[in-house]
């Protein structure tokens, strides 16, 4: 890191690693030691000497910003070569350690397979040190959070949701854009963050490059855990004169189809068709594009709004991109599997059962 603002981030990772440092039982810090002179052109940002249990340890700092899986292999090769060129007596105290505002869980899980320590400005530490072995999880400090976050919302969700859809396909920019249904600047910078974690398996170069999921497993895994992060779904409550939720369906798909209004079917709706796991739904749920056709819908159906005791729930959405990959089962619109699956997790009850069971039965990862 260059320049003024370079310098003065790291010292303020340095500090903050003091600080979890002197946190230690019965450990004795010194005072770091920034960019100790270079051993012949290897350098590194700091050197901190640890002492506890009647042994002293030297960390060898290496400062970064964000770490993912490619930048941590990076350090690794640069710190091994640092520690190549010291004096054999004093290899015996040396230990590796990343310190970065961030670091991805499959750059921790690189450095921890290499025995080489790290530490993040969320507070988690790693110090695979023979006789003082040290390792403190947190959460993730939250620009890694905001980063992973960001993944999962707005236009970059639809990338996301394209990729999963057609896990086995590899894809370049524009074919992902046009299926994705948005501009070919968010799928590259969409892109470009999934093979930062990894995520990706590349091939080609330059504008024949093209990308398929490493994983869908994992990037799922990842897509649930920012749903069940999230707030609770918002709905628009409303009871219908009809005790049948097929008929309630019908209804709607019918209402729709003369108003020329998109919807799609989700949570135990669609769960149901898709992947039949309880005997009956007692309500239908479904997605519409808010505005006043809606409201026009409403009016068609003798839909009166409650707070119990509801026979239809709406998801009113101002973005098409949630009835991507819809599909048609009989004169229904349902929503992805993917994105029923998403729905559920959110809807209590026996949601998270059905999210499951659809997971397993339909979607396969």
């Amino acid at each position: 890191m260059a320049g003024f603002e370079g310098y003065r981030f790291e010292r303020e990772t340095t500090e903050r690693l003091l600080e979890a440092l002197r946190k230690l039982p019965d450990a004795q810090v010194s005072v770091p030691v920034m960019q100790p002179a270079p051993l012949g052109d290897r350098q590194i940002d700091a050197e901190i000497e640890v002492s506890t249990g009647g042994k002293t340890y030297v960390l060898l700092i290496e400062i970064k910003r964000s770490v993912y899986p490619r930048d941590a292999q990076q350090v690794l090769w640069q710190l091994d070569r640092y520690m190549a060129a010291g004096n054999t007596e004093r290899k015996k105290q040396l230990v590796p350690l990343l310190a970065a505002e961030s670091i991805s869980p499959g750059a921790k899980d690189l450095l921890k397979s290499e025995n080489c320590g790290f530490f993040d400005t969320g507070g988690s530490l790693f110090i695979p040190a023979r006789g003082a072995y040290v390792y403190i999880e947190k959460p993730p400090p939250k620009t890694l959070q905001k980063t992973v976050r960001g993944l999962f919302r707005g236009k970059r969700s639809q990338v996301l949701h394209a990729l999963l859809m057609r896990h086995n396909d590899w894809f370049g920019v524009k074919e992902l854009s046009e299926l994705a249904e948005v501009s070919p600047a968010t799928v590259s910078e969409t892109l470009t963050a999934l093979e930062r974690f990894e995520w990706l398996t590349v091939k080609g170069q330059g504008p024949s490059k093209e990308r398929r999921l490493t994983d869908p497993g994992v990037l799922l895994d990842e897509w649930q855990k920012q749903t069940l992060a999230a707030r609770r779904q918002s709905y628009r409550r409303f009871y219908l004169p009809s005790h049948d939720p097929e008929a309630i369906a019908r209804r709607l798909a019918d209402a729709c189809e003369h108003l020329d209004l998109e919807y799609v079917l989700t949570e135990q709706s669609a769960a149901q068709a898709y992947a039949p796991y309880l005997t009956s739904v007692s309500r239908v749920t479904c997605r519409l594009l808010s505005g006043r056709r809606a409201n026009d819908l409403y009016a068609d159906l003798e839909a009166r709004p409650v707070n119990e005791g509801a026979n239809l729930d709406v998801i009113e959405t101002r973005s098409r991109g949630e009835f991507l990959f819809r599909e048609r089962v009989g004169n229904l619109w349902l929503a992805s599997p993917v994105q029923v699956y998403l729905d559920l997790l959110r809807s209590g009850g026996r949601g998270k059962e059905m999210a499951e069971h659809l997971r397993q039965e339909r979607i396969g990862f």
